[in-house]
């Protein structure tokens, strides 16, 4: 066996994985990242970069550059212009990101899950009653981001962001493993809340959520970097208009994005769990009035 076969072989195992990668100082582990991984020392670079490539399907033939001056630069990497196209049908909402597909349905009186037999309440997760009655009978849609996948999210459609909200909150990993053992994961980590309304007036909302090792949520439309330094407000208004396509932002490592859409969309046949798509691609389908 491959020492990479190995590794995935160990840390297959639920016990080890959830031990390894919640069982720690997560926070600080966390900050220690967002440092280390800036540092521009061609040895240090490079050794990281290897041995990330060692954990995981690391792949960097689609990246715009292909010399990066830190870890940090290889993870908020740009693609090749043309790679990500978005679905030129007005009636379709684009994924905004590179995901693996992970829960999704229709929102029952105000709760969701995060997998099947684990609900949590859609207020909790927005920290807003009045944006959670909006979407309390909508539809759900999450996005896992593993670590070696493009980590820039884009528009799902036009758009205008109205506001944004971050909540601040730990960082536990956002594997299967830990959504199975963590209940209401998602309302406990630090998240960002991004409200827009599309070209027909439709409201849509994507939460990014932050997990171990995520040192930061970056949002052009604000200009701002947030993370666990982040200090008041954090209610941003915002005024921004955005095409399908146009780039929001990025993690700075892997994570997950909360689509929240009307009641009435519906999704395309590529929505299953457990599917593989890429930023672009068409998730929901708006019906036609």
């Amino acid at each position: 066996m491959t020492v990479k076969g190995l590794i995935a072989a160990l840390t297959q195992q639920e016990d080890l994985n959830f031990l390894l990668t919640n069982r720690v100082p997560r926070a600080a582990l966390t900050r220690f990242m967002g440092w280390f991984s800036k540092i521009e020392t061609p040895i240090v670079r490079d050794l990281s970069i290897g041995c990330w490539k060692l954990f995981s399907d690391l792949d960097l033939t689609e990246a715009k550059e292909t010399r990066f001056r830190s870890l940090h630069d290889c993870f908020v990497r740009e693609l090749k212009p043309g790679l990500r196209p978005a679905d030129p049908d007005p009636a379709m909402v684009a994924s905004p990101s590179d995901a693996i597909i992970g829960a999704f349905g229709t929102i029952e009186e105000g709760e969701l899950y995060q997998i099947k037999g684990a609900p949590y309440s859609l207020s909790d997760l927005l920290g807003d009653p009045a944006l959670a009655a909006a979407h309390r009978k909508g539809k759900f849609l999450t996005l896992r981001l593993m670590s070696s996948m493009y980590h820039r999210f884009h528009a799902p459609h036009d758009a205008h962001i109205s506001r944004v909200t971050f909540i601040h909150g730990d960082t536990w990993n956002v594997n299967p493993i830990a959504l199975k053992r963590v209940e209401k994961l998602f309302c406990k980590n630090e998240r960002a809340v991004i409200e827009m309304r599309l070209s027909n007036g439709d409201a849509l909302t994507l939460v990014p959520v932050a997990a171990i090792l995520v040192a930061s949520i970056r949002l052009h439309a604000l200009d701002v970097v947030l993370n666990a330094g982040t200090r008041g407000p954090t209610i941003f208004a915002c005024d921004a208009d955005v095409k399908k396509g146009e780039e929001l932002g990025w993690f700075e490592h892997g994570s997950t994005i909360i689509v929240l859409a009307p009641e009435h969309y519906g999704f395309t046949d590529i929505v299953r769990e457990g599917a593989r798509i890429r930023a672009g691609e068409a998730l929901l389908r708006i019906p036609s009035r």
